[in-house]
Protein backbone atom coordinates (compact mmCIF):
# COMPACT_ATOMS: atom_id res chain seq x y z
CA UNK A 1 0.00 0.00 0.00
CA UNK A 2 1.07 3.42 -0.93
CA UNK A 3 1.62 7.10 0.58
CA UNK A 4 -0.93 9.99 0.71
CA UNK A 5 0.16 13.27 -1.02
CA UNK A 6 -2.09 15.63 0.98
CA UNK A 7 -2.96 18.92 -0.92
CA UNK A 8 -4.12 22.20 1.05
CA UNK A 9 -4.77 25.67 0.22
CA UNK A 10 -3.37 26.82 3.68
CA UNK A 11 -0.72 25.11 6.12
CA UNK A 12 -2.84 23.38 8.61
CA UNK A 13 -0.64 24.13 11.49
CA UNK A 14 -1.29 25.79 14.25
CA UNK A 15 -5.12 24.25 14.23
CA UNK A 16 -6.63 27.85 15.25
CA UNK A 17 -9.48 28.05 12.86
CA UNK A 18 -12.20 26.09 10.62
CA UNK A 19 -10.57 24.95 7.76
CA UNK A 20 -6.79 24.23 9.63
CA UNK A 21 -8.79 22.63 12.20
CA UNK A 22 -10.82 20.14 9.65
CA UNK A 23 -7.29 19.63 7.53
CA UNK A 24 -4.99 19.08 10.55
CA UNK A 25 -7.39 16.28 12.47
CA UNK A 26 -7.37 14.46 8.81
CA UNK A 27 -3.74 14.69 8.56
CA UNK A 28 -3.80 13.17 11.61
CA UNK A 29 -5.96 10.63 11.52
CA UNK A 30 -4.70 9.36 8.06
CA UNK A 31 -0.45 9.89 9.19
CA UNK A 32 -1.92 6.99 12.01
CA UNK A 33 -2.68 4.84 9.00
CA UNK A 34 0.04 5.53 6.23
CA UNK A 35 2.48 8.15 5.50
CA UNK A 36 1.51 11.60 4.55
CA UNK A 37 3.43 13.70 2.50
CA UNK A 38 2.37 17.67 2.26
CA UNK A 39 2.15 20.17 -0.05
CA UNK A 40 0.39 23.35 1.11
CA UNK A 41 0.20 27.15 1.11
CA UNK A 42 0.55 29.74 3.90
CA UNK A 43 -0.55 32.90 4.04
CA UNK A 44 0.68 33.98 7.08
CA UNK A 45 4.26 34.88 7.83
CA UNK A 46 3.68 33.45 11.80
CA UNK A 47 2.87 29.99 10.08
CA UNK A 48 5.96 29.46 8.48
CA UNK A 49 7.61 29.97 11.34
CA UNK A 50 5.53 27.15 13.48
CA UNK A 51 5.37 24.78 10.75
CA UNK A 52 7.85 22.08 12.15
CA UNK A 53 4.66 21.34 13.99
CA UNK A 54 3.39 19.08 11.04
CA UNK A 55 7.01 17.15 11.85
CA UNK A 56 5.37 14.37 13.71
CA UNK A 57 2.26 13.44 11.43
CA UNK A 58 3.95 14.35 8.18
CA UNK A 59 6.61 13.04 5.83
CA UNK A 60 8.33 15.01 3.24
CA UNK A 61 6.72 18.72 3.41
CA UNK A 62 6.67 21.81 0.57
CA UNK A 63 5.17 25.04 2.07
CA UNK A 64 4.48 27.60 -0.17
CA UNK A 65 4.44 31.60 0.68
CA UNK A 66 1.07 32.46 -0.87
CA UNK A 67 1.92 36.24 -2.05
CA UNK A 68 0.09 36.59 -5.55
CA UNK A 69 -2.08 40.15 -4.93
CA UNK A 70 -5.91 39.76 -4.96
CA UNK A 71 -6.26 42.15 -7.75
CA UNK A 72 -3.90 40.51 -10.27
CA UNK A 73 -5.80 37.24 -9.72
CA UNK A 74 -8.52 39.11 -10.66
CA UNK A 75 -7.29 40.30 -13.92
CA UNK A 76 -5.56 36.64 -14.72
CA UNK A 77 -9.18 35.53 -14.25
CA UNK A 78 -10.93 37.83 -16.68
CA UNK A 79 -8.39 37.06 -19.13
CA UNK A 80 -8.61 33.62 -18.99
CA UNK A 81 -12.10 32.61 -17.66
CA UNK A 82 -11.32 30.66 -14.73
CA UNK A 83 -12.61 31.68 -11.37
CA UNK A 84 -11.10 33.91 -9.15
CA UNK A 85 -10.37 31.08 -6.53
CA UNK A 86 -7.99 29.46 -8.98
CA UNK A 87 -6.08 32.14 -10.37
CA UNK A 88 -5.60 33.12 -6.70
CA UNK A 89 -4.08 29.86 -6.00
CA UNK A 90 -2.13 28.67 -9.23
CA UNK A 91 1.26 28.45 -8.76
CA UNK A 92 4.28 27.30 -10.38
CA UNK A 93 6.11 26.26 -7.41
CA UNK A 94 3.13 24.40 -6.46
CA UNK A 95 2.93 22.53 -9.66
CA UNK A 96 6.46 21.62 -9.02
CA UNK A 97 6.37 20.26 -6.12
CA UNK A 98 3.57 17.89 -6.55
CA UNK A 99 5.31 16.54 -9.64
CA UNK A 100 8.32 15.89 -7.68
CA UNK A 101 5.79 14.53 -5.17
CA UNK A 102 4.45 12.31 -7.49
CA UNK A 103 7.39 11.48 -8.88
CA UNK A 104 9.89 10.60 -6.18
CA UNK A 105 7.27 8.71 -3.51
CA UNK A 106 4.87 5.76 -4.06
CA UNK A 107 1.79 7.64 -3.68
CA UNK A 108 -1.56 5.53 -4.13
CA UNK A 109 -3.97 7.89 -2.91
CA UNK A 110 -4.19 12.29 -3.25
CA UNK A 111 -6.43 14.05 -0.66
CA UNK A 112 -7.48 17.42 -2.52
CA UNK A 113 -8.14 19.62 0.34
CA UNK A 114 -10.71 22.69 -1.16
CA UNK A 115 -11.61 23.02 -4.58
CA UNK A 116 -8.63 25.09 -5.48
CA UNK A 117 -6.11 22.44 -4.84
CA UNK A 118 -7.38 20.34 -7.72
CA UNK A 119 -5.91 21.80 -10.30
CA UNK A 120 -2.90 20.38 -8.96
CA UNK A 121 -3.93 16.71 -9.70
CA UNK A 122 -2.67 15.51 -13.44
CA UNK A 123 -5.16 15.44 -15.74
CA UNK A 124 -5.06 11.14 -16.14
CA UNK A 125 -3.90 10.27 -12.39
CA UNK A 126 -2.69 7.07 -11.54
CA UNK A 127 -3.58 7.32 -7.73
CA UNK A 128 -6.86 7.26 -6.22
CA UNK A 129 -8.47 10.84 -5.89
CA UNK A 130 -10.18 12.44 -2.95
CA UNK A 131 -11.74 15.14 -3.11
CA UNK A 132 -12.59 17.32 0.14
CA UNK A 133 -14.63 20.32 -0.60
CA UNK A 134 -15.48 20.73 2.80
CA UNK A 135 -18.42 23.69 1.61
CA UNK A 136 -20.29 24.31 -2.09
CA UNK A 137 -18.15 27.62 -2.31
CA UNK A 138 -20.04 27.97 -5.58
CA UNK A 139 -23.55 28.49 -3.46
CA UNK A 140 -21.82 30.59 -1.01
CA UNK A 141 -20.85 32.79 -3.96
CA UNK A 142 -23.86 32.38 -5.62
CA UNK A 143 -25.49 33.78 -2.62
CA UNK A 144 -23.19 36.61 -2.35
CA UNK A 145 -24.13 37.71 -5.72
CA UNK A 146 -27.95 38.27 -4.86
CA UNK A 147 -26.98 40.82 -2.42
CA UNK A 148 -23.90 42.67 -4.13
CA UNK A 149 -24.52 45.29 -6.18
CA UNK A 150 -22.67 46.63 -9.19
CA UNK A 151 -19.00 45.31 -10.51
CA UNK A 152 -19.08 43.45 -7.39
CA UNK A 153 -22.58 41.94 -7.90
CA UNK A 154 -21.14 40.89 -11.28
CA UNK A 155 -18.00 39.47 -10.30
CA UNK A 156 -19.99 37.17 -7.50
CA UNK A 157 -22.50 35.65 -9.90
CA UNK A 158 -19.51 35.18 -12.40
CA UNK A 159 -17.61 33.59 -9.71
CA UNK A 160 -20.27 30.95 -8.70
CA UNK A 161 -21.15 30.22 -12.33
CA UNK A 162 -17.41 28.94 -13.22
CA UNK A 163 -16.31 27.31 -9.90
CA UNK A 164 -19.32 25.71 -10.38
CA UNK A 165 -18.66 24.29 -13.42
CA UNK A 166 -14.88 23.43 -12.10
CA UNK A 167 -16.67 21.65 -8.90
CA UNK A 168 -18.66 19.42 -11.08
CA UNK A 169 -15.66 18.69 -13.57
CA UNK A 170 -13.49 17.74 -10.22
CA UNK A 171 -16.42 15.80 -8.98
CA UNK A 172 -16.52 13.59 -12.00
CA UNK A 173 -13.02 12.81 -12.17
CA UNK A 174 -12.89 12.01 -8.38
CA UNK A 175 -13.05 8.88 -6.87
CA UNK A 176 -14.72 10.35 -3.99
CA UNK A 177 -15.92 13.96 -2.94
CA UNK A 178 -16.60 14.94 0.00
CA UNK A 179 -18.46 17.56 2.13
CA UNK A 180 -18.53 19.05 5.91
CA UNK A 181 -22.56 18.01 6.37
CA UNK A 182 -25.14 15.42 4.86
CA UNK A 183 -26.87 18.63 4.12
CA UNK A 184 -24.10 20.06 2.05
CA UNK A 185 -23.18 16.87 0.78
CA UNK A 186 -27.03 16.68 -0.59
CA UNK A 187 -27.09 20.31 -1.84
CA UNK A 188 -23.88 19.13 -4.30
CA UNK A 189 -25.76 15.70 -5.47
CA UNK A 190 -29.12 17.84 -6.45
CA UNK A 191 -27.12 20.85 -7.99
CA UNK A 192 -24.41 19.18 -10.14
CA UNK A 193 -26.10 15.52 -10.07
CA UNK A 194 -23.04 14.44 -8.73
CA UNK A 195 -22.23 10.73 -7.51
CA UNK A 196 -19.44 9.26 -5.55
CA UNK A 197 -20.58 12.04 -2.45
CA UNK A 198 -20.00 11.62 0.91
CA UNK A 199 -20.83 13.92 4.22
CA UNK A 200 -17.60 13.48 6.33
CA UNK A 201 -17.96 15.54 9.88
CA UNK A 202 -16.14 17.78 11.86
CA UNK A 203 -15.17 17.09 15.59
CA UNK A 204 -13.95 18.39 18.42
CA UNK A 205 -11.15 18.15 21.40
CA UNK A 206 -13.26 17.69 24.12
CA UNK A 207 -10.08 17.19 26.12
CA UNK A 208 -8.56 20.34 24.96
CA UNK A 209 -12.05 22.22 24.99
CA UNK A 210 -12.54 21.29 28.79
CA UNK A 211 -14.84 23.82 31.19
CA UNK A 212 -12.79 22.54 34.24
CA UNK A 213 -9.44 23.42 32.53
CA UNK A 214 -7.85 26.27 34.70
CA UNK A 215 -7.19 29.40 31.92
CA UNK A 216 -6.51 33.17 32.92
CA UNK A 217 -9.51 35.04 34.05
CA UNK A 218 -11.30 36.94 31.94
CA UNK A 219 -12.31 39.98 33.95
CA UNK A 220 -16.44 40.37 33.23
CA UNK A 221 -18.77 43.31 34.64
CA UNK A 222 -22.78 42.19 34.01
CA UNK A 223 -23.64 39.59 31.36
CA UNK A 224 -21.14 38.15 28.75
CA UNK A 225 -21.97 37.67 25.12
CA UNK A 226 -19.67 36.36 23.38
CA UNK A 227 -18.65 35.54 19.23
CA UNK A 228 -15.42 33.74 18.12
CA UNK A 229 -14.31 33.98 14.52
CA UNK A 230 -12.12 35.04 11.70
CA UNK A 231 -12.70 38.54 11.47
CA UNK A 232 -12.14 39.37 8.09
CA UNK A 233 -14.63 36.67 6.73
CA UNK A 234 -17.93 37.99 5.71
CA UNK A 235 -19.99 35.83 7.03
CA UNK A 236 -18.82 36.50 10.25
CA UNK A 237 -18.61 40.01 9.99
CA UNK A 238 -22.26 40.48 8.36
CA UNK A 239 -23.46 38.56 11.48
CA UNK A 240 -21.77 40.31 14.30
CA UNK A 241 -23.26 43.67 12.69
CA UNK A 242 -26.26 42.62 12.43
CA UNK A 243 -26.28 41.37 16.26
CA UNK A 244 -24.98 44.70 17.16
CA UNK A 245 -27.30 46.91 15.02
CA UNK A 246 -30.33 45.25 15.63
CA UNK A 247 -30.80 42.37 17.95
CA UNK A 248 -27.91 43.56 21.08
CA UNK A 249 -30.29 47.10 21.48
CA UNK A 250 -33.49 44.65 22.08
CA UNK A 251 -30.87 42.74 25.18
CA UNK A 252 -29.68 46.17 26.78
CA UNK A 253 -33.59 46.69 26.81
CA UNK A 254 -34.10 43.67 29.54
CA UNK A 255 -30.18 43.37 30.75
CA UNK A 256 -28.13 47.01 30.54
CA UNK A 257 -25.26 45.61 31.70
CA UNK A 258 -24.81 42.97 28.81
CA UNK A 259 -21.77 43.37 27.16
CA UNK A 260 -21.07 42.20 23.46
CA UNK A 261 -17.32 40.58 22.78
CA UNK A 262 -15.86 39.93 19.37
CA UNK A 263 -13.27 37.70 19.39
CA UNK A 264 -11.20 36.91 16.80
CA UNK A 265 -8.20 37.60 14.30
CA UNK A 266 -7.65 40.09 11.91
CA UNK A 267 -11.69 42.20 12.54
CA UNK A 268 -11.75 44.76 9.22
CA UNK A 269 -12.31 48.56 9.69
CA UNK A 270 -15.86 47.53 9.88
CA UNK A 271 -15.82 45.01 12.92
CA UNK A 272 -13.76 47.30 14.81
CA UNK A 273 -16.01 50.34 14.02
CA UNK A 274 -18.89 48.29 16.13
CA UNK A 275 -17.03 49.13 19.42
CA UNK A 276 -18.53 52.68 19.40
CA UNK A 277 -21.94 50.73 20.40
CA UNK A 278 -22.81 50.57 24.15
CA UNK A 279 -21.31 47.53 25.26
CA UNK A 280 -19.60 45.99 22.29
CA UNK A 281 -15.92 45.34 22.52
CA UNK A 282 -13.85 43.75 19.96
CA UNK A 283 -10.66 42.00 20.92
CA UNK A 284 -8.66 41.01 17.69
CA UNK A 285 -6.45 37.93 18.13
CA UNK A 286 -6.50 36.47 21.20
CA UNK A 287 -3.92 33.68 22.38
CA UNK A 288 -6.83 31.35 23.29
CA UNK A 289 -10.30 31.67 22.37
CA UNK A 290 -10.90 29.37 25.65
CA UNK A 291 -11.08 31.46 28.31
CA UNK A 292 -13.58 33.82 26.54
CA UNK A 293 -16.09 31.32 26.40
CA UNK A 294 -15.37 30.44 29.55
CA UNK A 295 -16.01 33.78 30.74
CA UNK A 296 -19.15 33.90 28.44
CA UNK A 297 -22.47 33.71 30.18
CA UNK A 298 -23.94 33.10 26.28
CA UNK A 299 -22.24 32.57 23.30
CA UNK A 300 -24.06 33.39 19.76
CA UNK A 301 -23.53 32.29 16.20
CA UNK A 302 -25.71 34.79 14.19
CA UNK A 303 -24.86 34.22 10.89
CA UNK A 304 -27.13 35.17 8.28
CA UNK A 305 -24.87 32.88 5.63
CA UNK A 306 -22.95 29.56 6.89
CA UNK A 307 -21.79 26.62 4.86
CA UNK A 308 -20.88 23.11 6.26
CA UNK A 309 -20.64 22.78 10.00
CA UNK A 310 -19.36 25.64 12.40
CA UNK A 311 -16.70 24.96 14.83
CA UNK A 312 -17.20 28.08 16.57
CA UNK A 313 -20.90 26.52 17.78
CA UNK A 314 -19.22 22.63 18.45
CA UNK A 315 -16.43 24.75 20.48
CA UNK A 316 -18.77 26.56 22.60
CA UNK A 317 -20.88 23.60 23.36
CA UNK A 318 -18.03 21.54 24.25
CA UNK A 319 -17.20 24.35 26.68
CA UNK A 320 -20.35 24.01 28.08
CA UNK A 321 -21.58 27.00 27.43
CA UNK A 322 -25.25 27.60 26.91
CA UNK A 323 -25.06 28.87 22.54
CA UNK A 324 -27.94 31.40 20.70
CA UNK A 325 -27.16 29.97 16.80
CA UNK A 326 -29.35 31.46 14.27
CA UNK A 327 -30.61 28.44 12.23
CA UNK A 328 -28.28 28.96 9.34
CA UNK A 329 -25.03 28.61 11.76
CA UNK A 330 -26.72 25.72 13.21
CA UNK A 331 -27.23 23.78 9.78
CA UNK A 332 -25.23 20.57 10.22
CA UNK A 333 -24.80 20.28 13.36
CA UNK A 334 -26.68 17.31 15.30
CA UNK A 335 -27.36 19.37 18.58
CA UNK A 336 -30.43 17.13 19.37
CA UNK A 337 -32.16 20.45 21.21
CA UNK A 338 -29.13 21.32 23.22
CA UNK A 339 -28.78 24.66 21.51
CA UNK A 340 -31.21 27.47 20.90
CA UNK A 341 -31.71 28.45 17.26
CA UNK A 342 -33.64 31.27 16.57
CA UNK A 343 -34.37 32.95 12.72
CA UNK A 344 -35.56 36.43 13.07
CA UNK A 345 -34.03 39.07 15.57
CA UNK A 346 -36.94 39.00 17.94
CA UNK A 347 -36.43 35.01 18.56
CA UNK A 348 -32.52 35.54 19.25
CA UNK A 349 -32.81 38.33 21.13
CA UNK A 350 -35.35 36.23 23.22
CA UNK A 351 -33.12 33.32 23.73
CA UNK A 352 -30.37 35.30 24.82
CA UNK A 353 -32.53 37.20 26.93
CA UNK A 354 -34.09 34.32 28.28
CA UNK A 355 -30.50 32.71 29.11
CA UNK A 356 -29.61 36.31 30.74
CA UNK A 357 -32.45 35.83 32.91
CA UNK A 358 -31.78 32.29 33.88
CA UNK A 359 -28.64 31.72 34.49
CA UNK A 360 -29.03 28.16 36.31
CA UNK A 361 -31.51 26.97 32.95
CA UNK A 362 -28.50 28.31 30.68
CA UNK A 363 -25.64 26.34 32.78
CA UNK A 364 -28.27 22.95 32.42
CA UNK A 365 -28.07 23.47 28.63
CA UNK A 366 -24.26 24.03 28.26
CA UNK A 367 -23.96 20.62 30.06
CA UNK A 368 -26.23 18.88 27.72
CA UNK A 369 -24.53 20.33 24.81
CA UNK A 370 -20.97 19.61 26.07
CA UNK A 371 -22.75 15.94 26.94
CA UNK A 372 -23.69 15.78 22.90
CA UNK A 373 -20.31 17.02 21.53
CA UNK A 374 -18.81 14.20 23.55
CA UNK A 375 -21.29 11.69 22.49
CA UNK A 376 -21.36 12.56 18.71
CA UNK A 377 -18.42 14.34 18.22
CA UNK A 378 -15.11 12.82 18.14
CA UNK A 379 -12.64 13.24 15.73
CA UNK A 380 -11.77 9.69 15.63
CA UNK A 381 -15.65 9.04 14.90
CA UNK A 382 -16.39 11.25 12.50
CA UNK A 383 -13.31 10.46 10.15
CA UNK A 384 -13.52 6.38 10.17
CA UNK A 385 -15.97 6.87 7.13
CA UNK A 386 -12.02 7.31 5.39
CA UNK A 387 -11.38 4.08 6.64
CA UNK A 388 -13.33 2.49 3.46
CA UNK A 389 -12.76 5.30 0.87
CA UNK A 390 -9.37 5.15 1.54
CA UNK A 391 -8.31 1.94 2.39
CA UNK A 392 -6.51 2.71 5.34
CA UNK A 393 -4.35 0.60 7.35
CA UNK A 394 -4.86 0.13 11.19
CA UNK A 395 -3.60 2.28 13.80
CA UNK A 396 -0.60 -0.35 14.40
CA UNK A 397 0.34 -0.74 11.20
CA UNK A 398 1.33 2.39 10.62
CA UNK A 399 5.22 3.15 9.17
CA UNK A 400 7.58 4.25 11.72
CA UNK A 401 10.17 6.00 9.56
CA UNK A 402 9.60 9.05 7.99
CA UNK A 403 11.84 10.78 5.73
CA UNK A 404 13.65 13.88 6.49
CA UNK A 405 11.24 17.34 5.43
CA UNK A 406 11.74 18.59 2.42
Amino acid sequence: MGDILFLSHRVPFPPDRGDKIRAFNIIRYLSERKRVHLVAFADDPADLKRKSGLSKLTGNRQIVWRSKPQVLAGVQSLLSHRPVSLTAFDNAEVHRAVESMLARHAIDTIYVFSSQMAQYVPLRPRQRVVMDFVDMDSAKFASYGETSRGFTGWMMRREARLLGAHEKAVAARADASLFVSEEEAQLFRERMGAERVHAVGNGIDTEKFDPGAQFKRIDTMGDLIVFTGQMDYRPNIEGVTWFVETILPHIRLRHPNARFAIVGRKPTDAVRALAKHPGVSVTGEVADVRPWLQAASVVVAPLKLARGVQNKVLEAMAMARPVVASRAAATGIDHGGTIEVGETVGEIADAVTRILSDPKTGAEFGALARQRVIDHYSWDARLSVLDDLIGLRGRNDRRLERPAAA
